[in-house]
């Protein structure tokens, strides 16, 4: 029997995809429930199972765009993988056999490229940003960490060995062209929309992270080992937000037609960058979350992103967005808004920088936040309002436990 494989549809409103890879190649035997390719779609990357056992055939090609309901390949479940092989019992050796094995040693088997890690020759972070300045290309290294992975040092080591780019490649004037992901057109007309259709402004302000660090360098060992993960930056942010979203709900009220929507819960968005793009998958209920659950939420989150696995579910329905671009060293940014929502976070890097306090200049762990907002629904007061509690609440950790106000505040009634 043929079985018909179909375009499945990735949500509402969505029409075509994209074939983005091919897991299986042509001709071969699958089992039921076997991924067999992923496709883009305009939010996100999903798999297309096996219906049944059997040898496929592809009909679509990686980089084809295809409407949902399109077959994109077919199953002859009359091949299906034959189990005989693993029931047939392996006959005891002979002692010939035995002495024969004993005499010579087995052979290495020769590595199998299917089985190769993706990660080989793929560069760290900060080896690639290391190799992009220095104009090293990555097949003149050898990776020597996890699976492969060129690391920093492994650039720092060629480079100490009087590496240079050959003039062939200093002068290269070569292109490549490449086609656009559907999600990739889609997030380009979406910032394109937001620019066009918001009155979008930007507020900043600093925060000295001193009290979050101390807090951190003193807690870190207990909080991982009674919960199984690191305490993180973005925790005390994401508590901080939902704190002063209370105060501020315009900050989290979002336009529909001629009216204003107002939440009374707080789904945060958190940008994550995945192999296709960034995504924004969502913390729900965030104001109800400890520091731990929304420590291990976004680690969860994280790893469904990096492993393709983010479902649509997952990034629909935030209130407010926080963005991280210090982790690539970023200073200073202004993020656009995530729509419908009305305003979105920046969080930067963290640099040590000269303050002064109290009359005196302090070095201090100063980092630079950014909050964009539609002017359209927040005013500059709310805006700015908003932007210095956020600040108190991180500089002054304690406030996040009696609703952004200290504990004097509430015993004044205030």
């Amino acid at each position: 029997m043929i079985v018909e494989i179909k375009v499945p549809s990735p949500g509402e409103s969505i029409t075509e995809v994209q074939i983005a890879r091919w897991l299986k190649k042509e001709g071969d035997v699958v089992e039921k429930d076997d991924e067999l390719c992923e496709i883009d779609s305009d939010k996100a990357t999903l798999t297309v199972n096996a219906e049944e056992a059997g040898q496929i055939s592809i009909l679509a090609k990686e980089g084809d765009t295809v409407k949902v309901g399109d077959i994109v390949c077919k199953i002859d479940t009359s091949v299906a993988p034959s189990t005989k092989a693993e029931k047939t019992e392996t006959p005891a050796p002979t002692a010939k056999a035995v002495e024969s094995a004993k005499a010579s040693p087995a052979p290495t088997p020769a590595a199998d490229s299917k089985n190769e890690s993706y990660a080989k020759g793929t560069p760290a972070p900060a080896a690639k940003k290391l190799m992009e300045e220095n104009k090293i290309p990555a097949h003149v290294i050898s990776g020597t960490g996890k699976d492969g992975r060129i690391t920093k040092g492994d650039v720092l080591d060629l480079m100490a060995k009087g590496f240079k780019p050959s003039s062939k490649e200093e002068i290269s004037r070569d292109t490549d062209r490449q086609k656009m992901s559907s999600l990739r057109k889609k997030l380009a007309q979406r910032l394109v929309a937001v620019k066009n259709e918001t009155a979008m402004l930007t507020t900043f302000n600093e925060v000295d992270m001193s009290a979050i660090m101390a807090i951190r360098a003193k807690y870190k060992d207990a909080f991982k080992e009674k919960y199984g993960v690191n305490v993180g930056f973005m925790s005390f942010f994401t508590k901080a937000v939902t704190e002063a979203l209370q105060l501020f709900p315009a900050v989290n009220a979002m336009i529909d037609g001629e009216e204003i929507v107002y939440h009374k819960y707080c789904d945060i968005g958190i940008a994550v960058s995945a192999p296709k793009g960034l995504v924004v998958p969502v913390l729900r209920n965030a104001e109800a979350m400890s520091l731990a659950d929304i420590e291990n939420g976004i680690k969860n989150l994280a790893v469904k992103a990096r492993e393709n696995k983010i479902t649509i579910d997952d990034m629909t329905g935030g209130t407010f967005t926080i963005t991280n671009g210090g982790v690539f060293g970023s200073m200073m940014s202004t993020p656009i808004i995530n729509p419908p929502q009305s305003a979105i976070l920046g969080m930067h890097n963290v640099v040590e920088r000269p303050v002064a306090i109290n009359g005196e200049v302090k070095i201090r762990p100063i980092m630079y936040v950014a909050l964009s907002y539609d002017h359209r629904i927040i005013d500059g007061r709310e805006s700015v309002g908003f932007l210095v509690k956020v600040k108190e609440m991180l500089e002054n950790p304690t406030k996040m436990l009696f609703g952004a106000k200290s504990p004097e505040e509430i015993l004044l009634g205030l």
